[in-house]
């Protein structure tokens, strides 16, 4: 069955969503390429991680499920050129109102994502 590129992206940004909502570490994992760091600001603070990093931060905090949050993340856009993505996101969680910049490609016929930029906006 063919899937276009739109779908598989949008497949991969509510895998990533329900990772982060249910503190899936491997629906993350599985999320991004292999070489992952993530860029941004929480509060003005710089914020730069690996993937590893990243990922052991979700693993010892509590999920927004856990604490009977409502899921209200949502895609805002995506640009698919060629095998390449970009996908601004809304998510906000944990008493934060995070944007997310995605960088998504196709890597040995999956998409996945390359690079997360976000910002926390008051």
């Amino acid at each position: 069955m063919y899937i276009n590129k739109a779908e598989q992206v949008t497949k991969v940004i509510k895998n990533y969503f329900d990772g982060i909502y249910y503190g899936d570490i491997e629906r993350l994992r599985r999320s991004f390429g292999d070489d992952v760091h993530l860029y941004g600001d929480v509060k003005g603070d710089e914020y730069l991680k690996s993937l590893d990093e990243y990922l052991e931060g979700v693993k010892n905090r509590k999920s927004p499920s856990e604490l009977n949050e409502k899921n209200q993340m949502e895609i805002l856009s995506i640009e698919i050129i060629g095998n390449v993505a970009i996908a601004k996101l809304h998510v906000p969680m944990l008493g934060f109102n995070y944007y997310d910049f995605l960088s998504l490609s196709l890597v040995q016929g999956e998409w996945k994502i390359v690079n997360k930029l976000f910002t926390h906006v008051e």
